[in-house]
């Protein structure tokens, strides 16, 4: 039975970059997948963008592929990414570029566009699904709006020789099972092959997850040779059963545990896992070890697909204002206590307008809460951190400025204080039926 795989090269966009380069050099691969963009970090891009018309992909998209592109010209691994962020043509204009300088010729790099849908949410009347709220409530602010793409788009770049996709936003597991549908000639609308699709990309998409990264636990759970964990490799079938394992000199493990983590993270209900091209199915999913550091998946199905894509919509929502001290010694806590109270009492005084404040002792309550931190034993050192949302930049200021005062206005022995403002990009969702966002590809040759 054919065999094609599939390497996890990023997990988010600023993961190693190492463990890609050894998968790329030794990992007998088709295909090298990075998935580097999140929820806000779009956003964020256009943003960027909009500063420079020539930018909005991914900051490490030069570094990655300097790093990649030679070893994976030279084993004919072809590269699959979102690193095209806001901007997938400008993306694949510079990799195709950077391709030129390395001498590596009769490349093809296509970019997949579409999923900015900017325009659509704007002309609508649509709802935030979180809130509820109106989006034409915050039109003053609006960054982005940008639909989660499926495989169609990047199924054709492939179909059309390309040797690098370069999209924008596109769903997490499409990245994974676009090469599927391609080198299998799966139908996008045959449920059962593209809900296995969807659960190889699942399993592969975070990279180092499921090798052993976020999962040890000294004494519970142990991960061997963390510091040079290696990437993941799925051996994907054409009965769409995937093997997921891993470079034999590389740190970290694939265990039937790793497996089951990575497949239930992020899932709300794993029988109804909605993407673009199907309602993924994984409650009828078979994990099985059959030798180390090989885990058999099996049993993903799935259903129709709902006819709508999910849109994620940025815009700002005021500014944030941060201050830090740090007390340590005998009495830490209570002198940290003391110092939140002064700052608290301080805003007041002052006057800021904040829609939200935090005031935490990291180490202490900063995670769970005053309530859980009773019964435990003060630690010796602490750090105080006072934050808060603000509608503008200047009421942002106040707050660090405030817990800065604490070096000469406050109790003994207070240290290392820092305060920082920054805008805050937000993310709701809305829903718009699937053909108002129509992917498209163009090329770019070296």
């Amino acid at each position: 039975m054919r065999t094609i795989r599939l390497g996890a090269g990023a997990g988010y966009s600023g993961d190693r970059i190492e463990p890609a380069l050894e998968l790329a050099e030794h990992g007998q691969l088709d295909y090298l997948i990075f998935e580097c963009l999140a929820e806000r970090t779009i956003a964020m891009a256009q943003q960027a963008r909009r500063r420079d018309p020539e930018g909005g992909f991914d900051p490490l998209l030069e570094e990655r592929m300097r790093a990649v592109l030679p070893a994976c010209a030279r084993n004919g691994v072809r590269i699959i990414t979102n690193m095209g962020a806001a901007n997938p043509v400008g993306a694949a204009r510079r990799v195709a570029a950077i391709a030129a300088e390395l001498g590596i010729a009769r490349l093809r790099v296509a970019a997949v566009t579409g999923d900015d849908v900017l325009a659509v949410v704007l002309s609508g009347d649509y709802r935030f699904e979180e809130s509820g709220e109106p989006v034409a409530s915050r039109l003053d602010t609006l960054i982005s709006a940008n639909a989660y793409l499926g495989v169609e788009g990047i199924r054709d770049a492939l179909a059309h020789g390309a040797d690098i996709v370069i999209t924008g936003r596109a769903a997490d597991p499409a990245l994974f099972a676009a090469p599927l549908a391609h080198e299998f000639g799966w139908p996008l609308d045959d449920a059962q092959r593209m809900g296995q699709a969807t659960v190889v990309g699942h399993l592969l998409e975070c990279a180092g997850q499921i090798t052993g990264g976020y999962f040890a636990d000294p004494g519970f759970k142990e991960v061997p040779d963390l510091a040079r964990l290696g990437f993941p490799i799925g051996e994907v079938g054409e009965d769409g059963d995937v093997v997921i394992t891993k470079l034999a000199a590389a740190g970290g493990c694939v265990t039937a545990a790793t497996c089951k983590e990575q497949l239930l993270y992020e899932i709300h209900d794993p029988a109804r896992y909605l993407q673009p091209d199907v309602v993924a199915d994984f409650s009828g999913v078979e994990v099985e070890e059959i030798a180390p550091d090989r885990v058999r998946v099996s049993g993903g199905s799935g259903s129709a697909a709902t006819g709508l894509l999910k849109v994620s919509v940025g815009y700002v929502d005021g500014y944030a204002g941060e201050g830090q001290i740090s007390y340590a010694g005998p009495g830490a806590v209570a002198r940290a206590r003391l110092a939140l109270d002064i700052v608290r009492e301080r805003l007041t005084i002052i006057g800021t307008q904040a829609r939200e404040l935090r005031f935490d002792l990291i180490g202490v309550d900063a995670l769970h809460g005053t309530e859980s931190s009773r019964g435990h034993a003060d630690p010796y050192e602490v750090r105080v951190r006072v934050i808060g949302r603000t509608a503008s930049l200047a009421e942002a200021t106040r707050i660090g400025n405030e817990v800065e005062t604490l070096y000469t206005n406050g109790p003994s022995g207070g240290g290392g204080a820092t305060k920082s403002v920054r805008e805050i990009v937000a993310i709701q969702s809305v829903l718009i039926p699937r053909h108002l966002a129509r992917p498209a590809v163009q090329f770019v040759e070296v």
